[in-house]
C-alpha cells in the first residue's frame, strides 16, 4: 500500500478530534509548536496538552469568514397624546388647623396668642380686653397647654383654655354672625392606651424614667406584682417590663395623672409574670393569664415601694454595738411617711413599747401578726380592737424608741414566732370562677396580642 495511503486516514482522524478542518489550519499549528521560544519554555508532554482545542480555537477563530454586516437600525420618535384622569384635590376640612401652645414662665397673654396663629383682629380684641376673658389673663400657668382651631388665614373658630384645678376649660368660640361667647364647661377626656416597655440597668424608677413613663404608673406596675416579685431584693441587671396602659387627653393633650394599667408582664431573673386587669360587677383586680388573681393575703411591703436598710439576719446592733439577732426587715423613708398594713386584720396594740418606741401590732387569721415600730404617729383615731384592711395607713415613720435614724421596723409572725416576710409563702387571694374567667379571656385577647408584640420591641433602657 502506498505511503500516502495510510497517513490519510490517520490525518483524518486527528483532524476530526482536535476540530482541524484543512491543512492550511495543521500547518500554521506546527509552525506554532516548532517555534523556537515555545520549545524551549514547554517540555513536550505539555506541548502535546496543549496541541489540542484552545490554541486550535484561537487558530479556527482567525479563520473564521465574518458575517456581513446589518444594515442600520432606523429610530423615529413616537409623540402620542395620552389623556390622564386629573382627581379632584383632597378636602381639607376648610383649610382648618388645631394649634396647641404651652405657656412659659413670664408669657403676656398676647404672646400665647400668637404662637396660636391668631391673626384675627377682632378676635384678638375680645381675647385681651372683654370683660369676660380677663380671668384667663391671670392664670397663665407655665407648662399649662392652650389649643385653638384656626383658619389658614388665622381666623379663630374656637379657643380651649384649662382652668386651675384640672377640672374645666373656658372656650371661647366664633358664632356665625362673627361675634364670640364664653363659657365654661366640664373637661370631657378622651382614653388612649400607651405601650411601653423598658430594661433595668440599676432601679425601677431609672428604667421607667428612661422609658417617659409616669412614677404613678411605676409604683402601680411594683404593686401588681408586688406579690410575686420582692421589687427591694429581686430586681436584676437585664428584667424587662412591658406595659400597656391607659393616659386621659384634653383635646390633644394629656393630662398629668397616672391613670390605669391595663396589662404588664415582667420577665425578672428569666421567669415571665404577666398582669390582666379586669373588672365585673363593680369589682376590680389584676390575673394572670390563666385566670388566677396577682393580689395575696399580704403585701411584701408596708411602704409604696421603699428603700431596703437592714434585711432580716444577724447584725451589730447600732445602739448595744453586739451582734443581735434582727428579727425584722428596715424601711429607710422620711419621717412622716404613710405605713400601710400589710394585710386585712385587728388592731392588737397600739401605743408607746420599750425599744420599739411608738408601735403596732396587728392580728389576722391563720395565727398570723405584724408589727410596726419606730412610728412618729399614728393614724387618726386608731385604737385597739378596730379592723383594717390591706393597704389602710395606720401610722406614720418616725425615730421612737432604739433607733439610730428615721425608718421603719417591720415584723411578720406566725403563732407568735418573727419570721423572714421576704421568704413566707403568702397565700393567694380565689381565682376566677369558671364563669368569670369565659369573660376573662375574652376580654384579655387583646392585651396578650399586645404583650407578644411588644415582646420583640427594643427596650428602652437606662444608663
Amino acid at each position: 500500500m502506498a505511503r500516502g495511503a495510510i497517513f490519510t486516514p490517520i490525518l483524518s482522524r486527528f483532524f476530526r478530534a482536535t476540530g482541524i478542518t484543512n491543512l492550511s489550519q495543521f500547518t500554521v499549528m506546527r509552525n506554532i509548536l516548532n517555534h523556537p521560544w515555545i520549545r524551549n519554555h514547554f517540555p513536550r508532554w505539555k506541548l502535546a496538552l496543549m496541541g489540542g482545542a484552545p490554541i486550535l480555537g484561537v487558530v479556527t477563530a482567525i479563520a473564521v469568514t465574518p458575517e456581513p454586516a446589518l444594515p442600520p437600525e432606523v429610530v423615529s420618535d413616537v409623540v402620542e397624546a395620552l389623556n390622564i384622569a386629573v382627581g379632584a384635590p383632597l378636602d381639607q376640612g376648610g383649610d382648618l388647623y388645631l394649634h396647641e401652645a404651652r405657656i412659659n414662665r413670664g408669657d403676656t397673654f398676647g404672646a400665647v396668642l400668637a404662637r396660636l396663629h391668631i391673626e384675627d383682629e377682632d378676635a384678638r380684641r375680645y381675647l385681651l380686653f372683654a370683660p369676660e376673658t380677663q380671668v384667663l389673663h391671670r392664670q397663665l400657668v407655665p407648662g399649662r397647654v392652650v389649643s385653638a382651631r384656626v383658619t389658614g388665614s388665622g381666623l379663630l373658630l374656637d379657643l380651649h383654655f384649662p382652668m386651675n384645678g384640672g377640672n374645666t376649660a373656658t372656650i371661647i368660640e366664633r358664632l356665625s354672625q362673627g361675634q364670640f361667647v364664653t363659657r365654661e364647661q366640664a373637661m370631657r377626656y378622651e382614653s388612649q392606651p400607651v405601650m411601653k416597655t423598658g430594661e433595668i440597668r440599676y432601679s425601677l424608677f431609672g428604667a421607667a424614667d428612661s422609658a417617659g413613663i409616669p412614677d404613678g404608673i411605676a409604683v402601680q406596675m411594683a404593686e401588681i406584682f408586688s406579690g410575686v416579685i420582692d421589687f427591694h431584693r429581686d430586681l436584676r441587671k437585664g428584667d424587662r417590663f412591658t406595659l400597656v396602659y391607659d393616659i386621659q387627653r384634653y383635646p390633644g393633650q394629656i393630662v398629668p395623672r397616672a391613670d390605669r394599667i391595663l396589662s404588664a408582664e415582667f420577665v425578672n431573673d428569666g421567669r415571665t409574670y404577666q398582669a390582666f386587669y379586669h373588672e365585673e360587677n363593680g369589682k376590680s383586680n389584676y390575673y394572670n393569664a390563666e385566670g388566677k388573681s396577682l393580689k395575696r393575703a399580704f403585701l411584701r411591703s408596708p411602704l409604696a415601694f421603699s428603700r431596703v436598710t437592714s434585711g432580716f439576719s444577724q447584725r451589730l446592733h447600732p445602739i448595744f454595738k453586739t451582734w443581735r439577732a434582727h428579727k425584722g426587715v428596715d424601711y429607710g423613708a422620711p419621717v412622716g411617711t404613710p405605713v400601710r398594713a400589710t394585710g386585712n386584720g385587728v388592731v392588737q396594740f397600739v401605743g408607746p413599747s420599750g425599744g420599739y418606741g411608738n408601735f403596732v401590732l396587728l392580728s389576722h387569721t391563720g395565727n398570723h401578726q405584724t408589727a410596726y415600730a419606730h412610728l412618729s404617729r399614728f393614724a387618726q383615731g386608731l385604737k385597739k380592737g378596730d379592723q383594717v384592711s390591706q393597704g389602710d395607713t395606720i401610722a406614720y415613720t418616725g425615730n421612737t424608741g432604739w433607733s439610730t435614724g428615721p425608718h421603719l421596723h417591720y415584723e411578720f409572725r406566725i403563732n407568735g414566732v418573727q419570721v423572714d416576710p421576704m421568704r413566707q409563702s403568702i397565700p393567694e387571694a380565689p381565682p376566677l370562677s369558671a364563669a368569670q374567667l369565659a369573660s376573662f379571656r375574652q376580654q384579655t385577647q387583646t392585651q396578650l396580642a399586645l404583650l407578644q408584640l411588644l415582646r420583640d420591641t427594643p427596650a428602652t433602657r437606662f444608663e
